[in-house]
């Protein structure tokens, strides 16, 4: 059975740090496109970040650029979400979400999702 779980959300203070993972069981993750989306209340899913199958190419929301990147560890079959500067427009629910297709930030062309986790920056 395909799985993604997401981990290590939380409080966090404005300009703090927080690394997301998202470990996948069932399947390797390397032979995906995984991409990252996140949903605040009252708002659409936003993609976030996302990283093709090789993990050469990668690409962010212009509000992510500079301040999150999107590593991942094939032995752990775990892609995580670095966040960096964080603000509080970042306080969200975030996911990770695999696809079959090319890669991209739009939520509709990822057929696997986890169950999110919360992020909150706050001071």
């Amino acid at each position: 059975q395909l799985q993604l779980v997401e981990s290590g959300g939380g409080l966090v203070q404005p300009g703090g740090s927080l690394r997301l993972s998202c470990a996948a069981s069932g399947f390797t993750l390397n032979s995906y496109v995984i991409g990252w989306f996140r949903q605040a209340p009252g708002k659409e899913r936003e993609g976030v970040s996302s990283i093709e199958r090789s993990g050469a190419i990668t690409n962010y929301a212009d509000s992510v650029k500079g301040r999150f990147t999107i590593p991942r560890d094939n032995a752990k079959n775990t892609v995580y979400l670095q966040m960096n500067s964080l603000k509080p427009e970042d306080t969200a629910i975030y996911y990770c979400a695999a696809s079959v297709g090319l890669l991209t930030l739009q939520s509709r062309y990822y057929e696997y999702w986890g169950q999110g986790t919360q992020v909150t920056v706050s001071s």
